[in-house]
C-alpha cells in the first residue's frame, strides 16, 4: 500500500502547520481502523473511527452533522442533529451494507453497555457510505458484521490511506479514491489545539480536477485516453475531529466550511450527490449519567473562529488529495483499470 502522502510529492496544501501524522489521529485519543475486502471483483470495506479511548456511551461528545447534498443512506444524524452529541463509534462503508453496520454496531454497544435497553434508553449507531458499486460487486453483499468487529479492533493511532477500509472500491475524479486525512494546528490562548480531518472520497469528473490550483483534470483525461465525460454522481463522506472547546451550534458552522475545501479540487456537487459531514469535539464529555442541574461547558470565543473555519478548508482540501495520491491503480468489475493520481503525476 502506498503511505506517501501530497506533501511527500512537494506540493503544499495552505499555510497552516499540520500535526505530528497529518491525520484526524492528530486529536488526542481518536483512533482509525479498516477491514479491507479486495478479492476479484469484491473490493470493498468498513472504516471504524473511535472518537475517544473511554466508553463513547457513558461520556458522550459534542457533536454536529450536515448535509451538504442529500442523495445518501447514513443512519444516526437525526439525533445528532436534535441532542448535538455523539455516542457510538462512526463506521463507513458501502451504501447497500449500512444495514449489516448498523446491527454490528448495536451488537458492540450492548456488549460493553448492559444498561442499553434495560435501566436506560437505547443507543444512536452512525453509519455513512458511499457507493462502491463500479468498482466492486455491490450487490454481493460481501460485507458481515465480524468485518465491522475487525475494523473496530484494528483501530489505532497509525493507519493506512488511499483504497483500503471503506475506500477500496471509491473512485474520487475518475481516478481511485478512498480513505485519505489531514490534520492542522492552531493557537488559542498560548495553546495548540488540532482540527483532523478524515475523508471517503467517491465523487467528481476528472475535467474538473483541480490540483493545487492547477487544473490539471483535462491533461490526465487525455494522458489517459478517457474520452466520455462521466456524470457528476458520486459522493464523499467528511469526519471532522478536533480538541478545541466548541458547542454543537459552533461546530456545525465549522463543519460547513467543508465545503469550500471540496470545491478547490473542483467538485460542484451534482444532483446524484451525497456530500455528508460529522464533527466532534474531545474537549467536553456530555456524561449519559449526569447528576447535576446545570453543567459547565466550555466553547470558544466566537470572534476567534476565523482561523478554525480556514484550517478545515484546508485539511479538507488535503485529505481529498491524500485519498487519491495514496490509492493504488486497480482494476474495476467490469475489467477496466482505475488510475491511480501517483501513476499520472
Amino acid at each position: 500500500m502506498n503511505n506517501k502522502k501530497i506533501r511527500d510529492y512537494g506540493i503544499d496544501i495552505g499555510s497552516f502547520s499540520t500535526g505530528k501524522n497529518n491525520s484526524i489521529t492528530d486529536v488526542k485519543g481518536v483512533k482509525v481502523g479498516h477491514k479491507t475486502i479486495d478479492n476479484g471483483s469484491i473490493k470493498t470495506g468498513v472504516t471504524a473511527i473511535l472518537p475517544h479511548e473511554g466508553n463513547i456511551f457513558k461520556d458522550k461528545l459534542v457533536a454536529a452533522c450536515h448535509v451538504i447534498n442529500g442523495f445518501g443512506k447514513s443512519t444516526g444524524l437525526i439525533q445528532i442533529e436534535e441532542l448535538g452529541t455523539l455516542e457510538t463509534p462512526i463506521i463507513l462503508t458501502n451504501t447497500l451494507s449500512v444495514g449489516t453496520a448498523h446491527e454490528a454496531l448495536v451488537r458492540y454497544m450492548l456488549k460493553f453497555n448492559d444498561d442499553i435497553g434495560d435501566t436506560t434508553g437505547t443507543v444512536n449507531p452512525v453509519i455513512c457510505e458511499c457507493n462502491d458499486g463500479e468498482i466492486n460487486d455491490i450487490r454481493g453483499l460481501h460485507i458481515k458484521q465480524e468485518d465491522i468487529y475487525e475494523a473496530i479492533e484494528n483501530c489505532g493511532v497509525e493507519f493506512q490511506e488511499g483504497n483500503v477500509g471503506a475506500g477500496t472500491g471509491m473512485i474520487c475524479y475518475g481516478l481511485k479514491g478512498g480513505i485519505g486525512s489531514s490534520s492542522r494546528v492552531i493557537e488559542l490562548d498560548n495553546n495548540e489545539y488540532t482540527i483532523g480531518i478524515l475523508v471517503l472520497s467517491n465523487f467528481g469528473s476528472l475535467e474538473d480536477f483541480i490540483l493545487n490550483g492547477d487544473h490539471i483534470g483535462p491533461k490526465l483525461k487525455e494522458k489517459i485516453g478517457q474520452l466520455e465525460e462521466r456524470e457528476e454522481k458520486g459522493s464523499i463522506i467528511i469526519i471532522l475531529a478536533t480538541d478545541i472547546p466548541l458547542s454543537s451550534r459552533q461546530l456545525k458552522r465549522i463543519i460547513k466550511r467543508v465545503y469550500p475545501g471540496i470545491s478547490r479540487t473542483g467538485s460542484y456537487t451534482g444532483n446524484g450527490s451525497g456530500e455528508i459531514v460529522v464533527g466532534f469535539s474531545t474537549a467536553n464529555i456530555i456524561r449519559h449519567y449526569e447528576v447535576n442541574d446545570i453543567i459547565n461547558i466550555r466553547v470558544i470565543n466566537e470572534n476567534k473562529i476565523d482561523k478554525i473555519f480556514k484550517a478545515t478548508v484546508e485539511a479538507t482540501e488535503e485529505a481529498i488529495l491524500n485519498s487519491m495520491i495514496c490509492s493504488n491503480s486497480t482494476i474495476n468489475r467490469k475489467g477496466k483499470m482505475v488510475y491511480s493520481l501517483k501513476d499520472l503525476i
